[in-house]
Protein backbone atom coordinates (compact mmCIF):
# COMPACT_ATOMS: atom_id res chain seq x y z
CA UNK A 1 0.00 0.00 0.00
CA UNK A 2 1.34 3.33 -0.52
CA UNK A 3 1.05 6.56 0.82
CA UNK A 4 0.73 10.49 -0.14
CA UNK A 5 3.73 11.34 -2.63
CA UNK A 6 4.79 14.80 -4.50
CA UNK A 7 1.99 13.34 -7.36
CA UNK A 8 -0.07 16.18 -8.61
CA UNK A 9 -3.15 13.94 -7.71
CA UNK A 10 -6.10 14.11 -5.22
CA UNK A 11 -8.16 11.29 -4.46
CA UNK A 12 -11.96 12.13 -3.44
CA UNK A 13 -14.75 10.23 -1.87
CA UNK A 14 -18.44 11.28 -1.41
CA UNK A 15 -20.09 8.77 0.94
CA UNK A 16 -23.60 8.92 1.46
CA UNK A 17 -24.89 7.52 5.16
CA UNK A 18 -27.52 7.19 7.46
CA UNK A 19 -27.29 9.59 10.40
CA UNK A 20 -25.37 7.27 12.76
CA UNK A 21 -22.54 8.64 15.23
CA UNK A 22 -20.70 5.98 14.21
CA UNK A 23 -20.18 6.40 10.46
CA UNK A 24 -17.35 9.72 11.03
CA UNK A 25 -15.09 7.48 13.27
CA UNK A 26 -15.48 4.54 11.63
CA UNK A 27 -14.48 5.96 8.40
CA UNK A 28 -11.71 8.05 9.33
CA UNK A 29 -10.38 4.90 11.02
CA UNK A 30 -9.64 4.17 7.75
CA UNK A 31 -7.26 6.59 7.00
CA UNK A 32 -5.71 6.62 10.67
CA UNK A 33 -5.07 3.20 11.03
CA UNK A 34 -2.75 3.76 7.57
CA UNK A 35 -1.21 6.30 9.62
CA UNK A 36 -3.12 8.82 6.69
CA UNK A 37 -4.49 12.49 7.84
CA UNK A 38 -6.80 13.62 5.21
CA UNK A 39 -6.30 17.26 3.53
CA UNK A 40 -10.37 17.39 3.85
CA UNK A 41 -13.10 16.08 5.62
CA UNK A 42 -16.48 17.44 5.04
CA UNK A 43 -19.86 16.49 7.38
CA UNK A 44 -23.11 17.48 6.34
CA UNK A 45 -26.32 16.52 7.71
CA UNK A 46 -29.36 16.48 5.63
CA UNK A 47 -32.43 15.19 7.40
CA UNK A 48 -31.73 11.62 7.85
CA UNK A 49 -28.33 11.22 5.46
CA UNK A 50 -25.29 12.22 6.32
CA UNK A 51 -22.72 13.39 2.97
CA UNK A 52 -18.88 13.11 3.81
CA UNK A 53 -17.37 14.43 0.79
CA UNK A 54 -13.40 13.78 1.70
CA UNK A 55 -9.74 14.47 -0.06
CA UNK A 56 -6.74 12.95 -0.06
CA UNK A 57 -3.68 14.73 -2.28
CA UNK A 58 -1.49 12.22 -3.45
CA UNK A 59 -3.09 8.98 -2.70
CA UNK A 60 -2.59 6.61 -4.96
CA UNK A 61 -5.81 5.51 -7.48
CA UNK A 62 -5.67 1.98 -6.38
CA UNK A 63 -5.38 2.43 -2.66
CA UNK A 64 -8.44 4.86 -3.16
CA UNK A 65 -10.59 2.51 -4.57
CA UNK A 66 -9.50 0.02 -2.14
CA UNK A 67 -10.43 2.50 0.67
CA UNK A 68 -13.37 3.43 -1.27
CA UNK A 69 -14.79 -0.29 -1.03
CA UNK A 70 -13.95 -1.12 2.64
CA UNK A 71 -15.91 2.37 3.32
CA UNK A 72 -19.28 0.62 1.25
CA UNK A 73 -18.38 -2.16 3.72
CA UNK A 74 -19.60 0.12 6.70
CA UNK A 75 -23.04 -1.13 7.66
CA UNK A 76 -24.76 2.62 7.84
CA UNK A 77 -23.05 3.48 4.38
CA UNK A 78 -24.86 4.02 1.36
CA UNK A 79 -22.82 4.80 -1.38
CA UNK A 80 -19.49 5.85 -2.29
CA UNK A 81 -17.95 7.69 -4.68
CA UNK A 82 -14.08 7.49 -5.58
CA UNK A 83 -12.83 10.00 -8.09
CA UNK A 84 -9.24 11.58 -9.07
CA UNK A 85 -8.28 14.99 -9.52
CA UNK A 86 -5.38 16.00 -11.69
CA UNK A 87 -3.47 19.27 -11.54
CA UNK A 88 -1.58 20.32 -14.70
CA UNK A 89 2.06 21.80 -14.10
CA UNK A 90 2.24 25.01 -14.42
CA UNK A 91 5.69 26.33 -15.25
Amino acid sequence: MSTPTSDPTTACFSVTAQVAPGVMPRVLELFAKRGLVPDRFDCRRDGSALTLDIAMHGMDLELARYIGRCMNQIFEVDCVLVSEKRYADVA
